[in-house]
């Protein structure tokens, strides 16, 4: 079907819902000649149950019984015997109802346009595997050719986070998996009810609802209990910083050049002061008040990094956004939450002569006399930072099939 042809029989389909409305398919995913209708699944569930980090393997499972207690997330936390208070009671109920039939099911409802109103937008459609599950886009485009107002955000290892999106306001991924499918400008569903009968009506979902949980209804608590499973299975931790890392653990299986070294002991020095915020094996922020001992406290992980005197977008508050994982990071950007950086260079010139005055600055980001810090990086430590910043890429996160697109025919 050619492009224009699937304009008119799209446009049809979306005046029978009763929408207000046109959209142009052309600023949306334009269905291709290797696009599925239904989902190309294996006979048996893949393997979900473990996670990989510097050589490491822990059960996914056990962390997200342990995040049920300890609700501020992050590594420092994960294997730590909860023993302390009450769990979250649907946090417990998630971590229960975890296995690999419920993360396939959430894995096809990451990918599956059908959840969006005018069925043209999936999740996969903003988070490319190929692009570390963002999209190359300073904003990405919704399902009526609306333009998203932030970045889309990387995935890395969200099963280790909480509060999530720039601004911080989902506190884990079993609370954020459902609000762009209801969001006006990402994919515009209205209501629960449109969203389950939608569901329910097609010919894979309440069989893999079936499998998942035992019998085939379709609920959104179900949906946004196996998107979450889904977000949790996708650990990446493989990079060449892992296998260089892992002496400790079982030998290391890959050795940083002199340039990486270099850019790794920069990163982890008080010249640089890149650790301060983005520290612990995830390489993103802590979501509890203080950062090592460094600065001041941080809001739910965010911080103010200068990049205006005054803010558009004021972010959680007082121009302060959630500072990302910088794992992958060579595959995920523009960066910032309004994509204004294309390269990591213009990243890193940022923060050694670029950052902005502003009354909530970040302690870390000041120098003796509380004015922004001018690092004056050279080019060698650019380029060092730079050559460290690329260990940090997972490739084999980027091709495994666990987290592929199973509506393309590939």
């Amino acid at each position: 079907m050619n492009t224009r042809k699937f304009q008119i029989v799209a446009l049809l389909a979306f005046v029978g819902t009763g929408a207000w409305f046109l959209s142009s398919c052309e600023d949306t995913n334009v269905i291709t000649t290797n696009e599925l209708s239904t989902p190309k699944l294996s006979a048996f569930p893949a393997n979900y149950s473990t996670g990989s980090i510097l050589g490491g393997t822990f059960n996914i499972k056990d962390i997200l019984k342990n995040n049920a207690f300890n609700k501020t997330g992050g590594f420092g936390g994960v294997f730590i015997d909860p023993g302390f208070g009450a769990a979250d009671p649907e946090l417990m109920q998630a971590a229960d109802l975890y296995s690999d039939a419920s993360v396939e099911l959430g894995r096809v409802l990451f990918y599956d346009k059908k959840l969006s109103l005018n069925n043209t937008i999936a999740c996969g459609s903003c988070h490319v595997q190929s692009a570390a599950f963002s999209d190359k886009m300073p904003f990405s485009v919704g399902f009526g050719g609306q333009k998203t107002t932030r970045n889309s955000m990387a995935i890395c290892n969200p099963v280790f986070l909480n509060n999530m999106f720039w601004d911080s306001r989902a506190a884990g991924s079993l609370d954020l998996s459902t609000r762009p499918v209801f969001n006006h400008i990402e994919m515009g569903m209205e209501n629960d009810e449109m969203l389950e009968s939608k569901l329910a009506a097609t010919s894979y979902y309440p069989e893999l609802f079936l499998k998942a949980y035992g019998d085939s209804k379709v609920t959104r608590g179900r949906i946004s209990m196996s998107i979450s499973h889904f977000l949790s299975a996708m650990v990446t931790g493989n990079s060449k910083f892992d296998q260089a890392q892992q002496g400790s653990i079982g030998g290391a299986t890959a050795q940083f050049t002199d340039l990486e070294k270099m850019g790794m002991d920069l990163f982890f020095s008080d010249r640089a002061r890149c650790s301060r915020c983005h520290n612990g094996q995830n390489f993103s922020a802590p979501d509890d008040p203080g950062r090592g001992g460094y600065g001041a406290p941080t809001v739910k992980g965010t911080a103010n990094i200068g990049l205006e005197r005054i803010y558009k977008d004021n972010g959680k508050e007082n121009g302060k956004f959630r500072i990302p994982s910088l794992r992958n990071v060579e595959l995920s950007g523009p960066y910032m939450h309004d994509g204004r950086f294309a390269t990591l260079e213009q990243v890193i010139d940022h923060y050694s002569r670029g950052i902005q005055p502003h009354a909530h600055l970040d302690e870390n980001l000041k120098d003796n006399q509380g004015n922004p810090i001018k690092l004056n990086f050279t080019d060698q430590e650019k380029e060092a930072l730079l050559a460290f910043l690329r260990t940090l890429t997972d490739y084999s996160f980027l091709q495994d099939k666990r987290f592929s697109n199973p509506f393309i025919n590939n």
